[in-house]
């Protein structure tokens, strides 16, 4: 059994932009995900961070094909989800799932937390009777912290700490193997947040997940995340183990990215120098030539315009930057 639980492989996905009037044309794309690789360990945490709009989120949806991807290889498993069919697809589903960011639009207003949780069980054919759905819904209500009570109880009825909970056991209900986490904590509370971040953990621990932790508060993907993977405009651009990557991004666009994080002693706060990236993220409509990142960095020279860099292996690390060039 290999060590890679999900692989990606240069993966596009781009969304088309129409023309208006009564004869629409495809005029251009948003490349919101532009040729990204990397891949997911059996047990890990890959975080993947980047600046809002960078493609994080789109990324997630098309490893589950929630949307289809333009171009690229998804591999779960050692199997191609590219290559497979409807049926094929839908059992192959039950393995994976996703907690959505924002717990007050994941979860349906009209139906109770007891159906909410129960709908995938339903969906999959988990459950034979009615006595096992409730039995099972019950199971995955306290896994979460919830009480089995609460199953009657709507969602308006609950913090956002608690609809989130209720999110979690909603992606547990199929047993996954993997689970793609989309910011998970950026829409509550910072007192409760560290309360779902250790359930998460715990539940990783005790059930052996997978996880893709997307979110853009650093200081949370470094608690969390065994790897991570920088994000810019669509593409890759480092890749490293958590400590290597905070104590020594290779990156530019990375080196900015930590040099924003605050260090709770002031001490060595204050002697730190913030890097200030000059200019605007540019369109994913029309990304610049070569690297994209190159008209905002401060180490930019000749190549960066003219060619793509490629991930190339530098130490533990993998970076996509002509500073680095692969073989």
């Amino acid at each position: 059994m290999s060590d890679v639980l999900v692989e990606v492989q240069d993966l596009e996905v781009h969304f088309p932009i129409m023309s208006s009037g009564a004869i629409r044309r495809h005029v251009n794309d948003v490349r919101a995900v532009d040729g990204v690789s990397f891949q997911v360990r059996r047990g890990e945490t890959l975080g993947l961070v980047g600046e809002s709009g960078c493609g994080k989120t789109t990324t997630g949806l098309a490893i589950l094909r929630l949307i289809a991807p333009t171009a690229g290889l998804i591999s779960f498993d050692g199997v191609d989800m590219a290559g497979l069919g409807p049926g094929e697809l839908r059992a192959l589903r039950k393995r994976m799932a996703m907690i959505f960011q924002d717990p007050y639009a994941s979860l349906d207003p009209r139906m109770s937390i007891g159906k909410i949780v129960a709908e995938p069980l339903e969906i999959h054919g988990l459950v034979d009777s009615r006595g096992e759905k409730n039995r099972r819904v019950g199971e995955l209500l306290e896994m979460v912290g919830l009480s089995p009570d609460y199953r009657n109880r709507y969602p308006h009825e609950f913090s956002g700490g608690q609809r989130q909970r209720v999110g979690i056991a909603r992606a547990l209900a199929t047993e996954p193997d993997f689970i793609v986490c989309d910011e998970p904590i950026a829409a509550l509370d910072v007192s409760i947040q560290a309360g779902v971040m250790n359930l998460l953990e715990d539940l990783q621990r005790e059930l052996g997940l997978t996880y893709l932790f997307i979110a853009h508060d650093l200081s949370a993907v470094q608690h969390f995340s065994d790897r991570i993977a920088v994000m810019y405009l669509g593409r890759i651009v480092e890749v490293a183990d958590r400590v290597g990557l905070y104590e020594q991004p290779h990156h530019p666009y990375a080196e900015a990215l930590l040099s924003a994080v605050p260090v709770p002693n002031p001490v060595v706060e204050r002697s730190r120098s913030r890097i200030v990236l000059e200019g605007d993220v540019p369109s994913p409509i029309d990304p610049p030539t070569g690297c994209n990142f190159h008209p905002r960095c401060p180490k930019a020279f000749e190549p960066c315009s003219d060619s793509d860099p490629v991930l190339a292996i530098v130490g533990d690390h993998e970076v996509a930057c002509h500073l680095y060039p692969g073989p």
